[in-house]
């Protein structure tokens, strides 16, 4: 289609069309009884006036047909459509006697050819096998007529009523084929919506438990190396000054640093700030050591063994990253003064790797509904590559916390 076409707004009178089509209907489906009135007046007022002026007669096959018979008659075939959205075969049924009157007469009324808009609304509204049965009983006066009067060829008569049921029928099965069809996209926009609310509630709720993830990170762990150099800095104070200023000097670094990474953090929160400052990224393996340093000067001792060659993308490596943080703010908080740490990285191809960090601190208890962030949101990095998390005592006789990480292979995408 081209796009000049296509994007071309609607002419005014079509629009208007459409404008005044949704009113009507919206009117009906709020007033469906006064729609229904009027309707039916309209088809009763035309019979009576059929009636009354004599029109009925430039086709009747008999004019000796008593006048109260032809009033019953009009109001019989007219009064029903009153029913004919709500029960339009019951409608149609009652008509039937009055058309077999109508045909046995001789009377011929026009106002039988209103059973065609019940049987309109019989294809749009029932089911399509009821049609059959509603045909014959439209046909019966018909064949009455034509076994009675005898004018014109039986298939002349019958045909020409058949083909007026059947447009009849099309139009009411169309009608409803195009209005299905539409209630079908407007239920499909209402799932496709809720849907995509639901994904941004999940998103949304997503995106808090990785930014609480982060802080947990962040703010965890430095306040754990602060607190470990404040204590040092005052056991230190009265004795070697300098070790005491050099505790506050660590403890000014880490701080500049939580502060640092909380302002990257909360700056990607910032939606409505248009010129976002440059974020700097995630910390990785790179960061390793930096991290080391930070905690060996909380006190905790820290030796590393590598094996193998890194290379892990980005993602893996943060998830290395916080687990190592993890455990060691760990260490920090519940090890003891004297607790000692040893780390151990072995790479493997294919993004592989495996993680071990164990220290000779004090037994702490495990996770639990009550214990915390950290090893839950280890956990969740873990699971995002497939990878498998164990954390607990180490076994007896030794003393101390183990945390294994191991993420394998890369799928090939």
């Amino acid at each position: 289609m081209d796009p000049v076409t296509e994007n071309r707004a609607p002419e005014p009178l079509t629009e208007y069309v459409h404008r005044l089509s949704r009113r009507v209907r919206a009117f009906d489906r709020r007033h469906p009884l006064l729609w229904d009135l009027h309707f039916t007046a309209f088809w009763v007022t035309a019979a009576l006036i059929d009636y009354a002026g004599g029109g009925w007669r430039h086709n009747a096959h008999s004019l000796d047909v008593p006048g109260w018979l032809l009033l019953t008659m009009s109001l019989g075939l007219s009064v029903p459509l009153i029913g004919r959205r709500t029960h339009p075969g019951a409608a149609l049924a009652v008509t039937i006697p009055f058309a077999v009157a109508s045909a046995w007469t001789g009377a011929a009324l026009q106002a039988a050819l209103l059973q065609l808009v019940l049987v309109y609304h019989l294809a749009l509204r029932r089911p399509l096998r009821d049609l059959w049965w509603a045909t014959a009983l439209v046909l019966a006066p018909v064949l009455v007529s034509a076994a009675r009067h005898g004018e014109g060829t039986w298939d002349q008569q019958i045909g020409s009523h058949l083909m007026s049921v059947t447009v009849a029928v099309l139009i009411g099965v169309t009608v409803r084929t195009r209005r299905n069809y539409t209630e079908a996209l407007e239920d499909r926009a209402r799932r496709l919506e809720t849907e995509r609310d639901q994904q941004a509630q999940l998103a949304t709720a997503a995106e808090r438990t990785r930014i609480a993830r982060e802080m947990h990170d962040i703010i965890g762990h430095n306040l754990s190396v602060i607190t470990g150099l404040a204590d040092g800095g005052r056991y230190a104070a009265a004795k070697s000054p300098e070790r005491a200023a050099q505790a506050l000097d660590a403890i000014a670094g880490t701080s500049r640093q939580a502060l640092a990474e909380l302002r990257r953090l909360l700056d990607v929160l910032r939606e409505e700030e248009k010129n976002q400052p440059a974020l700097a990224p995630q910390p990785g393996l790179t960061d390793l050591d930096q991290l080391l340093d930070g905690v060996r000067s909380a006190g905790l001792s820290v030796s590393t063994i590598t094996h193998g060659v890194p290379g892990l993308p980005a993602g893996r490596q943060l998830t290395v990253y916080r687990v190592v943080q993890e455990a060691l703010t760990n260490t920090l908080k519940h090890g003891g003064p004297d607790a000692t740490a040893a780390i151990e990285l072995s790479y493997a191809e294919k993004a592989a790797v495996t993680v071990t960090i164990t220290d000779t601190g004090h037994s702490r208890p495990a996770d639990g509904p009550g214990g915390g962030r950290g090893l839950p949101g280890m956990r969740e990095r873990t699971a995002l590559y497939g990878g498998t998390l164990e954390a607990g005592p180490r076994p007896h006789p030794e003393q101390g916390w183990r945390v294994r990480l191991h993420l394998p292979e890369e799928s090939p995408q």
